[in-house]
């Protein structure tokens, strides 16, 4: 029998109502005017926001419990196929392979290292081993916690490593002494994510933010020396603009990269010679992306290998010399060359229903002394290509590693050391759970060294998965990948949960989850929705989801969504929609759209109110964003944004359940986004499903930090779509 939630006799958390109450604030802009009578939530420091926080937390508590129990048997089902004392395929760099393992009842991974040659000789083995760093004790004490780097000097004797432990991504900078094992008393507040060592192991250039959350300050920390000496290197002003290092792939060269959402500039400082100073390789450009690598060939000669969109859309490589630190601070002014053409043949030309398929679009470079594998998109689909270099670095032969599925994800994984003879890569699918393969670059062939194990009666052929082409709205096809169990019958009746995301030309990727095998099992169809917006079929895909074609994203996600219910393949009210982020207002706006189409939405950590969040330049981000959506402060960007705004939009019709998450210290949606939209949709939906929030007070934007905390989080979301779609 169907569960009953019994909103109707709980009463709505305070502060909600009397609506005579609430603090209106009213705004013109381009002879609009909005009030905004939640604006008020916004203030984090208000008592009454957190107190109204808590009250929502105990109204949802209440509102579900009638789940808890269903919540408990899927906690027990994730957990029992899930390896819990584990450990990573070790990765060889010198004389150590380094590698993370877990133990069962502990919720973070342990980082270690053993001697190669012990791992050589005794591959399952434990001799020789060295704990590096284990999260569970910088842990203890901490209701959340995340490491946010973890970097090794060339000589493998120092660790940097930042720790988390608010969710709100400020972290606090450590070095780790790896032959005592003892922290240094070196210690940095508040920086970003990410740093990078010298060659010599005595520099460490790490990051700082600034008020809107944005790396925008390069730092050099001397080994031993109080951080209040540190000297600050490179400061970007353009608020667009963040920095991040990296260290090359041969370790020789430190890069310098400063990003907007659609231009880059890249500086480069021999890691032996900080001294000399950053060169700049090309300046910013708009609109002109790079990424730069370096590459040493086996005569000794060297060169800078470049991935970039200038003269191509789908990105080409191309080479360059090294710049001389006589050029330091200056533009180099060396125009890069095409290094190969963008590595397409005639049949790759595939027409799908009329629609010419794109060139594949480069998306990265793995670099080996005498190959380079490239990492390309085609179809919607990752794929790898190996190329041959000669003694003097030249381009020869291309290969494209054969996948065993149609419709898969790979991937390269650790592949640190340059002289390697092997690719390193991960594979998976939606009926295939991650595996990691060594591929020998010379002869081609595959060796499978790990798949994440999935205990108890698990059989991959129980489950089906398939592309499919969706007709959106305006006539374009959509790609769309499904999941099922074999047995869940196509006629019209089975649950199903849709996904999606499309922002930021982030792809999502046709990958196996454990987790999802409880909705499968009991006869759920899982689909992921491809959407313009995202990366997944070229550039062209994502600029036709963004700016003033944003709507593309909403519509071409509700036309996949109601192809389920035309095919058969989900029954009408029986299908949920799902994202987070970028993808909760995917979701948001698609359930102002198409609201009858859902029994249910969960929308986590949602970016619902983008009008008033694009208008506010001090929030975190902001001005970052405005290249990804638009700048509000342009009439026709700000008209644009209103028509789909979630928040912006909530109609007097009847919504379906919605299940809304935030993190009381999330730097990239704020908390006030969804606990907004979640009053207005109340105030306003002619409906009686309930419309609930749950804020986690200790965290930010992932949620909770914990694997086993973030178990029992996902069983809560899964547990109310189960319930959404009456399968309980």
């Amino acid at each position: 029998m169907a569960l009953i939630l019994v909103q109707m006799s709980l009463p709505l958390p305070p502060l909600v109502a009397p609506i005579a109450d609430r603090r209106l604030t009213s705004t013109t802009l381009h002879g609009d005017t909005r009030t905004d009578p939640y604006a008020w939530l916004r203030d984090r420091e208000n008592p009454d926001v957190l107190a109204h926080l808590q009250a929502e937390n105990t109204y949802t508590d209440a509102l579900l419990a009638p789940l808890a129990e269903l919540r408990e048997t899927l906690f027990a089902e994730m957990k029992a196929r899930i390896q819990e004392t584990d450990l990573s395929l070790p990765t060889r760099k010198g004389m150590w392979a380094y590698y993370s393992r877990t133990e069962e009842g502990k919720n973070y991974p342990i980082h270690c290292r053993r001697p190669s040659e012990a791992v050589e000789s005794d591959p399952d083995g434990a001799s020789g081993e060295q704990i590096l760093l284990d999260q569970n004790v910088l842990a203890e004490g901490h209701d959340y916690f995340a490491l946010g780097t973890f970097e090794l000097t060339v000589d493998h004797r120092l660790l940097a490593y930042a720790v988390d432990t608010s969710g709100d991504e400020v972290y606090e900078l450590h070095v780790r002494d790896l032959m005592t094992g003892l922290d240094l008393a070196d210690v940095v507040d508040e920086t970003a994510a990410g740093a990078v060592w010298s060659a010599d192991g005595t520099s460490l250039l790490y990051l700082t933010q600034d008020d809107t959350m944005r790396p925008y300050q390069v730092w050099r920390h001397l080994v031993g020396r109080d951080a209040v000496e540190d000297e600050l290197i490179f400061e970007e002003s353009d608020e667009r603009f963040f920095c991040g290092v990296s260290i090359s792939a041969t370790d020789e060269w430190i890069f310098l990269t400063i990003g907007s959402q659609v231009t880059t500039e890249v500086r480069a400082v021999r890691a032996n010679a900080l001294d000399d100073g950053f060169v700049l390789i090309r300046a910013r450009q708009q609109n002109v992306e790079y990424g730069v690598d370096h590459h040493r060939s086996p005569d000794g000669s060297e060169r800078f290998l470049v991935v970039t969109n200038d003269g191509a859309e789908n990105f080409r490589l191309c080479q360059m010399e090294v710049p001389v630190p006589s050029t330091a601070n200056h533009a180099t002014d060396t125009a890069w060359v095409a290094a190969t053409q963008e590595w397409c043949t005639d049949d790759e030309f595939v027409a799908a229903g009329g629609e010419l398929l794109r060139r594949p679009k480069l998306e990265g470079m793995e670099i080996f002394r005498r190959h380079l594998v490239l990492h390309e998109r085609l179809d919607g689909l990752e794929r790898l290509r190996v190329v041959e270099l000669d003694e003097h670095g030249g381009l020869g032969r291309s290969t494209v590693i054969d996948q065993p599925e149609p419709v898969h994800s790979v991937w390269p994984t650790a592949n640190p050391d340059v002289d390697a003879s092997f690719l390193r890569y991960s594979y998976s699918s939606l009926t295939t759970p991650p595996s990691v393969f060594d591929y020998d670059l010379v002869s081609g062939e595959r060796t499978l060294r790990k798949r994440q194990p999935v205990l108890g009666d698990f059989d991959p052929t129980r489950y089906v998965s398939e592309r499919r082409m969706v007709r959106a709205a305006d006539g374009t096809l959509v790609p769309m990948s499904l999941v099922r169990h074999r047995d869940t019958p196509i006629d019209g009746t089975a649950p199903g949960i849709i996904y999606g995301y499309g922002s930021y030309e982030i792809s999502t990727d046709p990958t196996f989850s454990t987790m999802r095998l409880s909705l499968l099992d009991r006869g759920f169809v899982f689909a992921m929705a491809h959407v313009r917006g995202g990366g997944e079929l070229g550039r062209r895909w994502y600029l036709d989801g963004k700016f003033l074609h944003k709507r593309n994203t909403f519509t071409d996600f509700v036309s996949c969504a109601r192809s389920l219910i035309d095919s058969l393949d989900v029954g009408v009210g029986r299908l949920v929609c799902w994202g987070g982020s970028a993808g909760g207002l995917l979701v948001g706006a698609s359930a102002n759209l198409a609201p009858d189409l859902f029994a249910g939405v969960i929308a986590e950590v949602p970016f619902v109110d983008v009008v008033n969040t694009m208008l506010d330049d001090s929030l975190p981000l902001t001005a970052i964003e405005w290249e990804e959506w638009g700048n509000p402060q342009d009439a026709e960007y700000y008209a644009y944004m209103r028509s789909y705004a979630p928040y912006e939009n909530v109609a007097a019709v009847a919504y379906p359940a919605i299940l809304a998450t935030a993190g009381l210290n999330d730097p990239r949606v704020g908390f006030w986004e969804p606990a907004k939209w979640v009053q207005r949709l109340r105030e306003v939906t002619t409906g009686s499903s309930p419309i609930a929030l749950r804020t986690e007070m200790g965290a930010g934007h992932g949620g909770p930090s914990g694997r086993y905390d973030s178990w029992r989080d996902l069983a809560f979301v899964l547990a109310f779509a189960i319930w959404a779609v009456g399968a309980v």
